[in-house]
């Protein structure tokens, strides 16, 4: 709120309160309209109330295609979250993405709005409804049921809907267990990796349905990359080809291409491109040192253009002169029997620079006893590199994440005495 001090502030009455407690604790959110609330306050407008003080409509404004649609925040998991300037133009270039990328050809379709509306991927799914004439249907903010939501989809008669892996398990095992009648044609997935039992599931569950994922950031408003379902178990891990509307390259520390195979950090130029960061200069420079957009991922790319994250570049740990990729060590542990959750970071060492740290929250269990790094990295020997492996070991009760559910590795360098942010 202070970031980007609006002059209006639009609430359901679920998070009405929250403006409260803002003013309480001295900002000046503006103006504040609730939707859904019964009755206004001193403080507060319903939106009936907004809509009868209308009166005569407004005439049509001219707004330039270059001016700031929206200040959209980044989930700032390795710092505070930037306000991303996304203009008219950057989301009409996202809504042909996602035209072409989800064969949306025609008004008739009905999208569920999922996410929540601060992430990127709500608005990005909103953005091609509003060119082509559809509907869109916004799901409750709750806790995911995919009871509720499956029942939701019938319901409305959706054709269209994007969901993480974790919720399409869930989704595809209550939908076996309880079919619905559904009209979906494509279903989407993304900002997690998926295995290719969730795949097939989702395959088979609903094989009228075109499968794609699609990866991308806030700042690309968001997406860059799409993986068709038909190569989705060949390239397993990958996160598609660029979409044609970007250019793309993948290059090295000094700004120079990367070979196929060969990590880089990818970065962008065109349409859905940002305009900068809101009220920071000195970020918006870096982020567009060399006249492309720096992701901050760092990614191999195949022969035939399929892309491989590999890493976030601030997450990457620099040790004895070796790069270990935070990602790939956490993949690894995350089969330990008996870890629930891991994140690795980086700690200052004097004789290495830096070395990796895993945080780790086990599975319950009555009495169970901690895992020891001995033990972890005994049976990890065979599974990574000597230089990769851990070399302290810390143990949470569960991981700090962000609203979207993103470790926060910020946070985790800050209480366990690492380096930078």
């Amino acid at each position: 709120m202070s970031d980007c001090a609006p002059k209006v502030v639009v609430t359901d009455a679920l998070l009405a309160p929250l403006v409260g407690a803002i003013r309480a604790q001295g900002e000046e959110p503006g103006d504040h309209i609730v939707i859904g609330g019964e009755s206004g306050t001193e403080d507060q407008t319903t939106f009936a109330d907004a809509l009868a003080e209308e009166g005569e409509p407004h005439p049509p404004v001219d707004v330039p295609e270059d001016a700031t649609a929206l200040i959209m925040y980044t989930s700032g998991t390795t710092g505070r979250p930037k306000g991303a300037m996304l203009s008219y133009e950057n989301l009409t270039a996202q809504s042909l993405t996602c035209i072409r990328v989800f064969r949306l050809f025609d008004e008739e379709g009905r999208a569920l709005c999922a996410a929540p509306m601060f992430h990127i991927a709500a608005l990005g799914s909103i953005a091609p409804s509003l060119q082509l004439g559809g509907v869109t249907v916004v799901h409750p903010l709750q806790a995911f049921d995919p009871s509720a939501l499956l029942d939701t989809l019938e319901a409305e008669r959706i054709t269209s809907v994007f969901l993480v892996p974790v919720q399409w398990q869930a989704v595809c095992a209550e939908q076996k267990a309880r079919p619905r009648t559904l009209v979906l044609r494509n279903i989407s997935w993304g900002a997690a990796p998926s295995t290719d039992t969730i795949l097939r599931a989702m395959s088979e569950t609903f094989p009228d349905a075109l499968n794609c994922a699609v990866f991308g950031q806030t700042e690309m408003s968001p997406i860059t990359c799409a993986l068709d379902g038909d190569d989705a178990i060949r390239k397993l891990g990958s996160v598609g080809k660029v979409i044609p509307t970007l250019q793309a390259r993948v290059i090295d520390a000094f700004g120079e291409p990367v070979g196929p195979g060969e990590v880089g950090e990818i970065v962008y130029r065109g349409p859905t491109t940002m305009s900068g960061y809101w009220n920071k200069p000195a970020e918006t420079a870096e982020a567009f040192e060399g006249g492309w957009f720096h992701s901050g991922d760092l990614v191999r790319m195949d022969d035939e253009g399929f892309v491989y994250v590999v890493d976030r570049k601030k997450d990457m740990i620099i040790s004895g002169g070796e790069n270990i990729y935070c990602a790939e060590v956490e993949n690894v542990i995350a089969g330990h029997p008996r870890i629930r959750e891991v994140a690795v970071i980086g700690r200052s060492d004097d004789t290495w620079g830096e070395v990796p740290v895993a945080v780790v929250a086990q599975h319950e269990g009555e009495g169970a006893p901690d895992l020891t790094l001995d033990e972890l990295t005994g049976w990890l020997r065979d599974r990574l590199a000597g230089f990769k492996l851990p070399k302290h070991l810390v143990h949470v009760d569960e991981l700090p994440r962000n609203a979207s559910g993103k470790v926060v590795k910020g946070a985790l360098r800050s209480a366990h005495g690492t380096i930078g942010v």
